[in-house]
């Protein structure tokens, strides 16, 4: 059964409760991905507009990383998944909360 990943974010994060901590995913740069490849992967799997993948594919570029996603750790690991899958250089930070 194919379907989107738009479509398990959506559910995932409906599922998900406001007492996961905040996570992040994380893209790096390398010699490998061209820009069009990239700038697909993020609206595919991400739901970025052409415009906003574009931006951060430059600054990943530029910077050698940027953080493309926030959200709940549930719902960010199938997307960072995903990246790995095809070929891009991710992983997940959480916000540590300290009380």
């Amino acid at each position: 059964m194919l379907y989107s990943i738009q479509e398990q974010e959506d559910v995932l994060v409906a599922e998900a409760t406001d007492t996961g901590n905040k996570a992040y995913i994380i893209v790096y740069n390398d010699d490998f991905n061209t820009f069009d490849w990239v700038v697909k992967c993020f609206t595919e799997i991400l739901g970025h507009t052409d415009q906003q993948a574009e931006q951060l594919s430059i600054f990943i570029h530029f910077r050698g990383k940027a953080t493309v996603k926030t959200g709940v750790l549930e719902a960010l690991r199938p997307m960072k998944d995903a990246l790995l899958d095809r070929g891009l250089s991710a992983v997940i930070e959480e916000e540590k909360i300290e009380f």
